[in-house]
């Protein structure tokens, strides 16, 4: 057993006596203590025990005893003994910080992703969580100030299930008494947390006391709740549901947060949901304005369905989540401009990442740094901070005899302690170096931020200095991970504290000082909740929110918050078994040199606002929660919608909405009556009519209004006139009281000797939905038909189209540019005919074929769809009146013009349409009549 150890902790047996204990004397964290138990079970013969808790085991001699009880070996065949491994570095150590030489392009060496607010869909189309709110449910409801909870009570009661009310503020002991009292009488199936719907009032008229007692009764005493409730709340049919107000999208707007506050009990409720998946967790979120009655509806309904997502709003009737989206830094805003009389307030400043990226803002910039850490100022003449970098492994021993000498026991645990002291003054000294190396001026404070008189003092000499501060870069934090139950109130107040308690003392230290911008560590643990860290994920969520509410209550300064991934080879993250968690989670690292560029990059290249996801492959962070991302396939009306839209195959948080259709040659008259060369061709326009279709499915009452940004990228062909297959999904975001879904037609084949399907993505647009249709554009007179104009006939001996779309009965020249008469009596271009086109394709196709008779007629150039700017679908689309017509002007970019009918009412407008040229040219016979019509 010790061998075992000594191999996992890279100290020398003679180290490790019996009664140490894993984790607080030997730095062997829960991770590394099943890595253990699997290796003595393997060597000891000893069969898996599901029921086995870890924390039954602390010391070394309950691990021993362990294994006499349950090795199957005897004294006549002895266990082979682990070979006793050579000592070497502690596991996940790490030297002073790496010299990094990074070009700021580096930064976009991973994908740059930004949380937005998207679409859910109506709870009627998605599946039941499995909680039942019925008689013999027993749920403890801690009620807001605003009367939800009172509400919530009543349709709870109404239902049958007993009501376990938390209506006051007590501490926690007295919590968990009432909460002991409660489970005597019988288990307790669910919690709604409704503390954060009041809200925390101006943060800046609190003081330190009255910022902890907000913090507290929101997500301390939910702490301590979920705590005590941890073994209840897990298995399926049970849940968590807490509310916030911080506007109805988790404050991803332009409002910002609201109440926020609620942040911190978003991000435990993320991690909770990661250490207890088989419960039923949610994070909802509600406005300003929502009604107690309305939000308790909600609340229930949101308890009974939906599985899918656990961060879900409410705002202007729809159902709302968080996904990411990639943008690029450079937003067309401008960046600052650092220089030598940019002033940095940097926390956390003897933390390795800290100590790289302040070296990298002082190469860049000169400037003056205010260095603020708890670690006290580096002794220059400190031998041990110069020879932690070159020689760490004889500091180690010589530490080991150190403690020897002083009469205390050299556990792991205390050298490694040690070790830690003296690289993060390795690293203070470093960053410092590296300012005045620079040219810069460094000033080191050393400051608990938790003291809020120590913080004010600090601020106040760079106030008296410097009379402004033009980047806070808050960086400090820590983190020790523990599952729920083995985190103890001392550890969570410690770890949520220095990142809370610590940005409220500089905030209200700053108070009216001008400030250019914040930047705030956060972490992907805060974006998407992660295992053992409810602590952590809580403040780094907080910080988010309250970043957010900067937008309103500081509008002048440029709030930033970065979620990190875990780093590679620098950073706490480095340490212990965090590194092997990671690479089984499928999560990447993050490279230094692209990670310290990264403040640099959002302070210079635009003018960054909110949070940004700093992150290669996030692995199960960005899975989906549920099958089919929660929703049920057959509540989504698909059955009436049109032509295009199939089986809906999921709508996930990060996936979007997903529809699979099946398209047969055979069946549809668009296929049909659109090949090429005998093979069936896709036409352009039906992609277009599916994305709106698609797009339209989730949302009830809204209608397509324009569809932008259209790409034909490849054409999607039905090889051998046999049934395919296609996917369109569509993702959501808004934009002002709009919203806007960008959309894939996406076609896979299995080719001959080709284990894995070819994948080919056909067509890429964006349709923008309201509520209201587009503004009516100009009337339009239609010019009458040209007697010196080619006829069908002549048409459709040079395009290929059947007769359903053969839109057009003739066209000629007016002017700079054709016109296209839409035919009549046209058969019907699918089947079932009575299900319901969204767009009109053919008058869109009309357009299209009017534009490629110019180019045919002048250019002698057969052109296939390739690229639409936009198009603009008007409320007459609907109900044309009389001859209809494509009035098309060519230009230098594409082609331009309308759809009117012969009242002038304009129903398509098609701006920025090109073409790429088919193959094989025109025949000149063919080509003439088309020619002598456009001339």
């Amino acid at each position: 057993v010790l061998a075992v150890v000594a191999d996992k902790t890279g100290y020398p047996s003679d180290m490790l006596d019996l009664d140490l204990d894993l984790e607080a004397d030997l730095g062997i964290d829960t991770v590394k203590q099943a890595e253990v138990f699997a290796l003595i079970r393997e060597r000891f013969g000893i069969e898996r025990d599901d029921k086995l808790k870890l924390r039954d085991y602390p010391t070394l001699t309950h691990v021993v005893g362990f294994v006499r009880e349950r090795a199957t070996s005897t004294s006549d065949t002895p266990a082979r003994p682990a070979a006793v491994s050579a000592p070497r570095e502690a596991a996940g150590s790490t030297s002073a910080p790496p010299a990094v030489v990074a070009d700021v392009s580096d930064a976009d060496r991973v994908p740059r992703r930004v949380p937005v607010p998207t679409i859910r869909p109506p709870l009627g189309a998605c599946v039941p969580t499995g909680v039942e709110l019925r008689a013999g449910t027993r749920v403890v409801v801690a009620s807001d100030g605003g009367g939800v909870g009172a509400a919530l009570a009543i349709q709870l009661t109404e239902r049958g299930v007993e009501v376990l009310a938390i209506d006051d503020r007590p501490d926690a002991d007295t919590l968990i008494a009432r909460i002991d009292g409660w489970l005597a009488s019988g288990p307790i199936d669910g919690v709604y947390w409704l503390v954060a719907l009041d809200h925390e009032g101006a943060i800046d008229e609190m003081d330190l006391a009255a910022w902890r007692e907000a913090t507290r009764v929101r997500v301390k005493l939910l702490y301590a709740t979920m705590r005590r409730l941890y073994d209840q709340i897990s298995r399926p049919g049970t849940f968590l549901v807490t509310a916030t107000r911080l506007g109805g999208r988790h404050g991803y707007d332009e409002a910002g947060a609201y109440a926020p506050l609620g942040g911190a009990v978003t991000g435990f409720t993320k991690a909770f949901a990661r250490e207890r998946p088989d419960a039923m967790v949610k994070a909802t979120d509600v406005g300003p304005a929502a009604a107690p009655g309305e939000v308790a509806d909600l609340l229930v309904e949101e308890t009974l369905r939906d599985p899918g997502a656990v961060e879900v709003g409410h705002a202007d009737g729809l159902r709302w989540t968080v996904t990411l989206e990639e943008r690029p830094a450079a937003d067309g805003g401008e960046g600052m401009v650092l220089g030598r009389d940019t002033v940095f307030v940097v926390t956390g400043a003897a933390g390795g990442i800290v100590s790289a990226i302040t070296q990298d803002l002082a190469g860049a910039s000169g400037g003056i740094f205010h260095l603020l850490d708890l670690t006290p100022a580096p002794d220059p003449d400190d031998p041990d901070i110069g020879r932690f970098a070159t020689d760490r492994e004889g500091l180690k021993t010589d530490l080991i005899g150190r403690l020897r000498t002083a009469g205390e026991r050299p556990t792991p645990v205390l050298v490694e302690r040690e070790l830690a002291r003296i690289e993060r003054q390795a690293a203070a000294r470093a960053a410092i170096v590296a300012v005045r190396a620079a040219g810069g001026q460094a000033y080191y404070h050393s400051v608990d931020l938790t003291d809020g008189h120590a913080v004010a003092q600090v601020i106040g000499e760079v106030a008296a200095g410097d009379g402004r501060i033009d980047v806070l870069l808050h960086a400090a934090g820590l983190d020790v991970s523990h599952s729920l139950p083995d985190k103890e109130a001392g550890e969570y107040d410690l770890v949520f504290g220095v990142k809370s308690d610590g940005w409220f003392n500089l905030m209200t230290a700053i108070g009216e000082l001008p400030l250019g911008a914040t930047v705030a560590f956060s972490s992907v643990a805060g974006r998407f909740g992660n295992l053992g860290q409810t602590d952590y994920s809580a403040a780094n969520d907080l910080l988010c929110k309250l970043a957010s509410a900067l937008r309103t209550t500081r509008p002048e300064t440029r709030a930033i918050v970065i979620d990190w991934t875990a780093w590679a080879g620098v950073g706490m993250a480095t340490r212990g078994s965090i590194p092997k968690m990671m690479e089984l989670a499928g999560i990447e690292m993050l490279p230094p040199e692209v990670g310290v560029p990264t403040i640099r990059r959002e302070l210079t290249a635009g003018s960054t606002r909110g949070e940004v996801v700093v992150a290669g492959r996030l692995g199960v962070l960005a899975g989906e929660r549920a099958e089919r991302g929660g929703v049920d396939p057959d509540r989504f009306g698909t059955a009436t919608a049109g032509p295009m839209t199939g089986r809906v195959a999921g709508m996930g948080v990060h996936s979007g909405l997903v529809v699979e259709t099946t398209l047969d040659p055979a069946e549809q008259p668009f296929l049909s009556d659109h090949q090429i060369e005998g093979t069936p061709v896709l036409p352009g326009v039906m992609g277009l009519e599916g994305f709106a279709e698609v797009a339209a499915l989730p949302l009830p009452g809204w209608r397509p209004v324009a569809i932008e940004d259209v790409e034909f990228l490849a054409p999607c062909k039905f090889y051998r006139r046999e049934p395919r297959t296609v996917a369109i999904t569509a993702t959501f975001r808004r934009e002002g009281d709009q919203l806007v879904a960008s959309c894939r037609l996406v076609g896979s084949r299995h080719l001959a000797n080709q284990a894995e399907p070819q994948v080919t993505t056909h067509f890429t647009g964006k349709v923008r939905l309201a509520k209201a249709p587009a503004a009516p554009a100009p009337a339009l007179t239609p010019p009458p038909p040209n007697s010196k104009g080619t006829a069908a006939d002549a048409i459709y001996g040079v395009y290929f189209h059947g007769p359903a779309f053969q839109v057009l009965e003739r066209a000629w020249r007016e002017g700079e540019g054709p016109v296209g008469l839409f035919a009549q009596g046209l058969p019907t271009d699918h089947v079932p005919a009575e299900r319901p086109e969204v767009v009109s394709p053919r008058l869109i196709e009309l357009f299209f074929q009017t534009a490629g008779i110019w180019e045919i007629g002048r250019h002698a150039r057969f052109g296939l769809p390739q690229h639409v700017d936009r198009i603009v679908l008007h409320e007459g689309l609907d109900a044309p009146r009389g001859r209809v017509e494509a009035v098309v002007e060519p230009g230098d970019a594409g082609f331009d013009g309308r759809v009117v009918d012969e009242a002038g009412t304009v129903l398509v407008e098609v701006h920025g349409y090109r073409t790429v040229e088919l193959p094989g040219g025109v025949d000149p016979a063919r080509q003439s009549p088309l020619a002598a019509a456009m001339a």
